[in-house]
């Protein structure tokens, strides 16, 4: 993504509860929020979710650590963009932001959940000087990713869905519901906005291109490494009891090894990690650096 940042916004430091400021990039406005003091970690929640899913986290990383959350196009309170997601775009769109912040010159410990960890990975591939360390919450897996045809149909139809529910009331309907299938009711405050038209669309977009961009990943792992000496560590939830049963920790455990990453299954915990066991992910954080 070879794109412009500018603050649109005055950016500026705030709780981990605020809704923080803007920055425009490639002209779409996107919501930033940046808390605390220290060294940079920049985190990216999963498909369809928003920024405030870290505030568990933020609230422990922040005496320690300056913490910068963004939501992608379309998401949480940022405006749409006029493309669809690729891995490039999203892992040039953590630079941007960074950029856009006064972090540009920074190496930064990036943390990716779900689908953000194939965003988190791609950011350390292709910008190794700029990765100080790249922590994976319970990331998206696919171990035999390939490339799947038609997607200008995909994009067209995830489009038209997200129109037609849209005009239906869908969203505003069930959205708030529907987040239950993430392992929580949104939080508070939050319920309005997963019922909303434009957040379903840019969940839909990123459901339907969710197999392109496991295969540029996949592209990518080929080209390029993982910075040398940089730390990187998987995180991994599971219900299962006794978690050794659970197929889902063994796709984690691959991945660390594929990736020379520490691994740790935490559990019980749901998939957003960072709400049912914030004191372990804040704790993988702080041990990057």
């Amino acid at each position: 993504m070879a794109g412009t940042a500018v603050v649109a916004a005055g950016v500026r430091r705030t709780t981990p509860s605020s809704r923080g400021s803007f920055v425009r990039i490639d002209g779409v406005p996107h919501h930033v929020d940046v808390t605390g003091d220290g060294p940079v970690c920049v985190l990216s929640a999963g498909l369809g979710l928003a920024w405030a899913e870290w505030d568990p986290v933020v609230a422990l990383l922040a005496p320690h650590r300056t913490v910068v959350r963004f939501d992608r196009p379309g998401l949480g309170l940022s405006a749409p963009a006029p493309g669809a997601p690729t891995l490039a775009a999203e892992a040039g769109r953590i630079g941007l932001v960074l950029d856009a912040v006064g972090f540009g010159g920074a190496a930064v410990t990036v943390v990716g959940h779900s689908l953000a960890g194939f965003h988190a990975e791609a950011f350390a591939r292709l910008r190794p000087r700029r990765t100080a360390g790249v922590v994976l919450v319970d990331s998206s897996v696919e171990a035999s990713a390939r490339a799947v045809p038609g997607r200008a149909v995909r994009v067209g139809a995830a489009r038209v869905a997200g129109a037609v529910l849209g005009a239906a009331g869908v969203p505003l309907a069930v959205g708030p519901s529907v987040r239950w299938l993430a392992g929580r009711p949104a939080p508070r405050g939050l319920r309005s906005l997963y019922g909303s038209s434009r957040v379903w669309r840019a969940g839909l977009l990123e459901y339907a291109t969710y197999a392109d961009v496991a295969h540029e990943l996949a592209v990518l792992r080929r080209g390029t490494r993982m910075p040398a000496g940089t730390p990187v560590s998987v995180l991994a939830a599971s219900t299962s009891r006794p978690p050794v049963s659970d197929p889902w920790l063994t796709h984690q455990r691959a991945l660390a090894t594929t990736l020379g990453a520490t691994y740790r299954a935490l559990t019980p915990a749901g998939h957003l990690v960072m709400r049912d066991r914030p004191h372990e992910v804040a704790e993988a954080i702080l041990g990057t650096g």
